[in-house]
């Protein structure tokens, strides 16, 4: 059910972007699937007075045996820049979770910055997950992070800064 369903958000979020910009604003939808379960959406395509605009969309399926899926997809673009996000989670009957999440955004100057990660929940109520960050600004200097997190073994975090030409660089502190 998993892939299925990541490939239904994705549908929904493609379906937001080809709204008619005469047809903009909201559509949704729910009923009760030939699994037992419900099945749901929405859509959106939303254009601000200064030119911004979201689209996105978001979805849930049930079976009626306790398993389940969810997920969302949204863009929006401005005079400051341009970003999407996109998740799904996944829920099974013995009680194992699994996310997934990214975003990437684009500034108007140049700088940009990615995020993609997830975790899982096993049944047993052991859990694991990670996430990788990087970011590129104006002047081409990039910082990379990923971080994994285990309930056994506990985190572990790699941090790199490089400048334009690839050479290692000390990384911003707070």
């Amino acid at each position: 059910m998993k892939a299925w369903f990541m490939a239904a958000t994705a549908a929904l979020a493609l379906t937001a972007f080809s709204i008619d910009s005469a047809d903009a604003g909201r559509l949704r939808g729910a009923r009760q699937n030939a699994a037992g379960g419900v099945t749901a959406g929405a859509v959106h395509n939303t254009q601000g007075p200064n030119g911004g605009r979201s689209v996105g969309g978001r979805g849930v399926v049930t079976d009626g045996q306790g398993n389940g899926a969810a997920g969302s997809a949204n863009c929006a673009s401005g005079a400051a820049g341009r970003a999407c996000r996109a998740g799904a989670t996944t829920r099974s009957a013995d009680g194992t979770v699994t996310h997934r999440s990214g975003a990437a955004v684009e500034g108007a100057n140049g700088g940009s910055a990615s995020t993609e990660g997830g975790f899982t929940r096993n049944a047993d109520g052991t859990y694991a997950g990670g996430r990788t960050t990087s970011a590129t600004g104006v002047e081409g200097n990039s910082y990379n992070a990923d971080t994994t997190y285990d309930s056994e073994t506990g985190v572990t975090r790699s941090v790199s800064c490089t400048d334009a030409s690839g050479a290692a660089i000390s990384c911003p502190t707070r």
